[in-house]
């Protein structure tokens, strides 16, 4: 018998083991539901009824789980977020299970080999909108319970849960961030698992212990008061796409680091690191093409600043004639990593496209988003026995990696729960391709994440 901090490799976790599997075709029958929900928080692309039934079935799944005090609560961007309770026993703790249902929209369905919204299995894994970001880690959650009724019996779970799943995460209008200071017995608990990351790679168990911060601004340039025939004025008249792309310049330098004055860029990611090849699979890097920046890939991605241009209005190839324009703007997402405040990176920011900008163009910057980086603690005792539950479902070590992306959620539990430990993990990993079209989510990390969950409220509870 191995035993690891609490988790022992005995009957039950023998047991566990068995029910998860024998649960994996209820799962994918729960996920092909989810993923045929339209549910993206947008009234502009998809009906809100999409999500207000996305959210009752997940109410109601978790509810038939053992689940009481079931509700939608609406938030004040006008989502709703289902909050279902099972209260803890006498001395327990109380674990909260994070999870969104909503989803991004499908971008491009010429992109998509099969199906958007219908769940797909193909070479091993599950197509679909959602199957990963976040529906996949709903049905985790759900085969955990599940798995541990089969064990452990009908009566009771081991500690208390409180399942929260949101219903605007994917469009960061922030309703769940203003709902939890106003609720805060509601929500109030001992351990968060914020299950919206997920692995480095394919079986490989991995805590995400940061996550950058984000500062999205629109800069607008202006140079003229209409268009100009460029073979009359070309030369002389100052063009605003030009300049435009003189100022886009200027955010990096030749090897591709983000130079922002003002603004550090030479940090260190200490962690895992993500080796070159990988990443150029996983990115999809063409052939040839280089890397960007003078630091290893964990440096670029986890631990320095980096500024996309997200977009850029300006006339398009086809339909475009002989003038030069009087205006441009583009759309700028800048990931700050932890350590970096995010007012002063938006200060610095606008600061530099305000003095950068040629010919002493017209320009404004407007601020559309702002939110803070977060960096989890490690070493307490629910980090402590989900190690040693993970490591029994998978069969080697935890290890621990950053992630570029915001959630700004975070650092709203944080602040609202300074005594919660707080954990992000899950199913997706770097194949899942989530945002993108082509989604998908490889079904053993749906049963690996489920016993290492069942495992860790078992244990936890001792």
């Amino acid at each position: 018998m191995t035993e690891t901090i609490g988790v022992k490799d005995d009957s039950r976790t023998a047991a566990l083991r068995a029910a998860v599997r024998e649960l994996m075709p209820r799962a994918k029958a729960d996920l092909t539901e989810l993923v045929s929900y339209k549910s993206v928080a947008d009234p502009r692309q998809f009906p809100p009824e999409e999500c207000r039934r996305t959210a009752q079935w997940v109410a109601d799944a978790f509810v038939a789980e053992g689940l009481t005090d079931a509700g939608l609560h609406e938030t004040p961007d006008g989502s709703d977020v289902v909050v279902a309770r099972y209260p803890a026993p006498s001395g327990k703790p109380t674990v909260m299970l994070y999870c969104h249902y909503d989803v991004q929209p499908p971008l491009d369905d010429a992109a998509w080999h099969t199906p958007v919204w219908q769940l797909t299995e193909k070479d091993g894994r599950w197509y679909g909108r959602g199957a990963a970001d976040c529906k996949g880690n709903i049905v985790m959650h759900l085969t955990a319970l599940r798995a541990l009724r089969k064990v452990l019996g009908d009566k009771a779970f081991p500690v208390g849960l409180t399942l929260v799943s949101e219903g605007s995460e994917e469009q960061g209008t922030g309703g769940l961030e203003q709902f939890v200071p106003r609720n805060v017995e509601l929500l109030r608990t001992d351990t968060i698992l914020m299950c919206d990351t997920g692995n480095f790679a394919v079986g490989v168990p991995t805590f995400t212990e940061t996550l950058r911060g984000n500062v999205n601004v629109v800069v607008t340039i202006e140079t003229l008061s209409s268009p100009m025939h460029s073979g009359m004025f070309g030369g002389a008249a100052p063009d605003a796409l030009a300049a435009l792309i003189q100022l886009l310049a200027t955010l990096r330098d030749a090897e591709g680091n983000t130079t922002i004055d003002g603004l550090a860029n030479d940090q260190v990611w200490d962690g895992v690191q993500y080796p070159a090849e990988q990443f150029r699979a996983d990115a999809n890097v063409l052939s040839g093409v280089d890397l960007t920046g003078s630091g290893t890939v964990a440096d670029m991605l986890w631990a320095r600043p980096a500024v996309t241009v997200l977009g850029i209005d300006a006339p398009k190839v086809i339909g475009s004639s002989a003038a030069i324009q009087p205006k441009a703007a583009a759309r700028l997402n800048l990931r700050i990593p932890p350590g970096t405040d995010p007012q002063e990176a938006l200060k610095l920011l606008t600061a530099h496209l305000e003095t950068r900008t040629p010919w002493r163009a017209q320009v404004t910057v407007e601020t559309e988003a702002v939110g803070a980086p977060f960096k989890s603690a490690a070493g307490g005792p629910a980090r402590t026995a989900m190690e040693a539950a993970l490591q029994i479902s998978y069969g080697r070590a935890t290890t621990t990696e950053g992630q570029g992306g915001a959630i700004p959620l975070c650092n709203v539990f944080a602040d609202t729960y300074p005594d919660a430990e707080i954990m992000l993990l899950g199913v997706e990993e770097p194949k899942c391709l989530i945002h993108a079209p082509n989604e998908s989510v490889d079904p053993t990390e749906i049963e690996h994440m489920a016993l290492g969950l069942a495992l860790f409220l078992a244990s936890f509870a001792d």
